[in-house]
């Protein structure tokens, strides 16, 4: 083909791509369809929530309700002090994640310990786990909380914020290591075999090629445990502590007025949701929910 017969290059807006009329129309038809249903999934919510609203406010008992539970004046009075106990809850949350993440790698890494000489190892994790996911919660706060001060015994603290913190970490830490070992086991052993292949000890292989992967496949499920434990949190309030929950119990019992659980509900509420939304958005990003479904 001589330069005389070679088409001459496009330049310009008329070279990039355009979408066909039929892509157009396609592409309108989505957009009309996503509106539609946005508009039914608010128009329906609006009437369920009419519905529940005029339901419960109809009912005979409402008035009483509303004052003893729903009292504006009541709740504003309580919420500084619910929110000061809020604090502590935070804090301690805080504190116990950081070792909740420790204590739980620790026991998912003993777990997967092969080999004869770490069988001792590999029995005490999972005697751990084992006991402290057979214990509810509320009896291991109130075993090291009223037992343990009890003992009398020199060097340890005394404190029932401590020892509630310390429920809550060999707690949830049983949850987390089964968590963290279940991220490990998903790793293949090909992943093993290639880096010990490369030279790498296998102390290398488990912080640089096996822990990262299993971090990262099981991040949903273990927000999901930190969102609980946001909420259990508040359960130290049965050792005297003056948390949110014993805050509001405390403001109730002025005037028997129980606004201030509700208050107390809330602030937990608005603490929860951001980490909740947090969770969704990780597990969607990484395909943990399915691609099915419409735009709502």
């Amino acid at each position: 083909m001589t330069e005389q017969t070679r088409p001459a290059k496009q330049t310009g807006p008329s070279s990039e791509w355009q979408p066909s009329a039929l892509q157009r129309e396609r592409i309108a038809y989505r957009g009309r369809q996503a509106r539609r249903s946005t508009l039914i999934a608010a128009v329906s919510s609006v009437i369920l929530l009419a519905l529940v609203v005029v339901g419960v406010t109809s009912t005979p008992g409402w008035p009483r309700v509303r004052e003893t539970f729903f009292d504006v004046h009541r709740g504003w009075e309580a919420l500084p002090v619910v929110a000061q106990g809020l604090w502590l809850n935070v804090r301690v949350m805080l504190v116990c994640a950081v070792l909740i993440v420790v204590i739980g790698m620790t026991l998912a890494i003993m777990r997967t310990l092969r080999g004869p000489i770490f069988f001792p190892l590999r029995v005490f994790a999972a005697a751990y786990t084992d006991v402290f996911r057979g214990l509810p919660l509320l009896l291991v706060i109130f075993l090291l909380g009223f037992g343990v001060p009890a003992l009398q015994l020199r060097g340890l603290p005394n404190q029932a914020v401590i020892w509630g913190g310390a429920a809550l970490v060999l707690t949830y830490s049983s949850y987390v290591a089964e968590v963290f070992r279940a991220g490990i086991e998903s790793v293949h052993p090909s992943q093993r075999a290639a880096a010990r292949s490369l030279g790498l000890t296998y102390r290398q292989t488990l912080r640089f090629v096996v822990l990262p992967q299993a971090v990262r496949r099981v991040l949903p499920p273990l927000l999901n445990d930190f969102v609980s434990l946001q909420k259990d949190s508040g359960l130290i309030a049965v050792l005297g502590v003056i948390d949110a929950i014993r805050a509001a119990q405390l403001e109730t019992a002025i005037d028997f007025n129980f606004t201030p659980y509700v208050v107390a509900g809330l602030l937990f509420v608005a603490l929860t949701i951001p980490l909740t939304r947090l969770t969704d958005y990780v597990a969607r990003k990484q395909g943990w929910y399915g691609g099915g479904g419409g735009p709502v």
